[in-house]
């Protein structure tokens, strides 16, 4: 039998919580270890019921989610952090995935993301829900001359997230420059760009410049 994902949930909202966790009881991989309303002794909590993940708001009291995160980074990350928001602002999305998090979802998309997002944390990705990925990558693109303001819908080669990927590498930005706009790991950029270049048989970054004009993702 599988070990199951062990999760702690912490917002100061009760009735989140519990609605939280009556979803994530209907996946039978998960297990709701624990949950805090505010942030105050979350660290030593999350060590204490060995929890894999923490489902972490922003906006708690006596210790916000910016100042726990703070203090998981000091500490030494006992488990992956995935925040909750009410609120999609860059500033903050940066400033929590430099600090550490693994993933951001806003509190709208919750419902019909919070599993994705805990799987693809727990298996080494950072993980932003489509309303976030689109308004980061939006922000990366904004007024660039050679893009041609795609409606990126993964198709049945490559996923939306490698459609950003392969439109950014064609826009001529490095692996290091794609990491630090999409607040990602070099490492998930060079994992997403073997994938794609394996996907499309290509040789070279000028195979990944030919698709994207091909299919109309820049201007030649």
């Amino acid at each position: 039998m599988l070990n199951k994902i062990r999760i702690h949930l912490a917002d100061d909202h009760q009735i989140l919580i519990d609605g939280i966790r009556t979803l994530l009881h209907t996946n039978p991989t998960f297990e709701v270890v624990g949950f805090s309303i505010n942030g105050t002794n979350l660290y030593d909590e999350v060590l204490r019921n060995k929890s894999d993940i923490l489902i972490l708001d922003i906006n708690m009291p006596e210790k916000d989610g910016i100042e726990v995160i703070k203090e998981f980074a000091q500490k030494g990350f006992p488990c992956k952090i995935i925040i909750l928001s009410s609120h999609d602002d860059l500033r903050i999305i940066k400033e929590v995935m430099k600090l550490g998090s693994s993933g951001y979802l806003t509190k709208k998309c919750a419902g019909e993301n919070i599993i994705e997002a805990i799987l693809a944390v727990t298996n080494g990705e950072e993980y932003f829900c489509k309303a976030v990925r689109e308004k980061i990558f939006s922000t990366v693109t904004k007024d660039n001359p050679k893009l041609i303001k795609p409606e990126l819908k993964g198709n049945l080669l490559l996923t939306e997230r490698e459609l950003e990927i392969i439109i950014l590498i064609s826009l001529e930005l490095s692996g290091k420059e794609i990491s630090d706009q999409l607040f990602i790991s070099v490492n998930t950029v060079e994992t997403h760009r073997k994938n794609i270049m394996k996907k499309l048989d290509a040789k070279n970054s000028i195979s990944l410049v030919k698709y994207a004009i091909k299919h109309k993702l820049i201007k030649s």
